[in-house]
């Protein structure tokens, strides 16, 4: 293989986009789950692309998401960050990266995690809004002092 071939070879896995998000550095293998908390699914008017596992020099592997035509709200910036702490959000504007920002893991959470204890005050019909505080142990719910260590994704509202 020529040099000039190779180096193709290692240029973009998914075309650029003129307008939308970008989500870097998520963590190998979370990518889909992204998509799931973003609320993206066939019908939803987004184009998506996705690349999964692609080397890294700093994370080994990581995955990539592209959003055409969409900007995310901070709500979807924070379950992000649940779930990949490492991630970088780029807004693309006109084909050029216009804001690139890390996300942060909020010291509270209201409203984006449903409490897996039953008993719990915030699963009853009471008019409240489930919250966790970010422990180095997980997040703990300031209700039923429920702590959730694994697996966040799947309480993620």
């Amino acid at each position: 293989m020529k040099n000039n071939e190779a180096a193709e070879n290692e240029g973009l896995l998914v075309r650029r986009i003129k307008n939308g998000t970008v989500i870097d550095h998520i963590d190998g293998g979370e990518a889909l789950n992204v998509v799931k908390i973003l609320g993206i699914t066939g019908t939803t008017q987004e184009a998506l692309s996705i690349a999964t596992n692609v080397p890294s020099g700093n994370m080994g592997k990581k995955d990539i998401v592209k959003l055409t035509n969409r900007e995310l709200s901070k709500e979807e910036v924070d379950r992000i960050a649940l779930i990949s702490p490492r991630a970088t959000i780029n807004i693309i504007r006109n084909f050029k990266v216009f804001e690139k920002k890390g996300v942060e893991i909020p010291t509270l959470i209201e409203g984006l995690v449903r409490c897996p204890n039953p008993g719990c005050i915030s699963n009853t019909h009471e008019p409240i809004r489930s919250k966790f505080r970010v422990r180095p142990e997980g997040i703990h719910c300031i209700y039923c002092d429920w702590v959730i260590s694994r697996d966040i994704t799947s309480h993620i509202i």
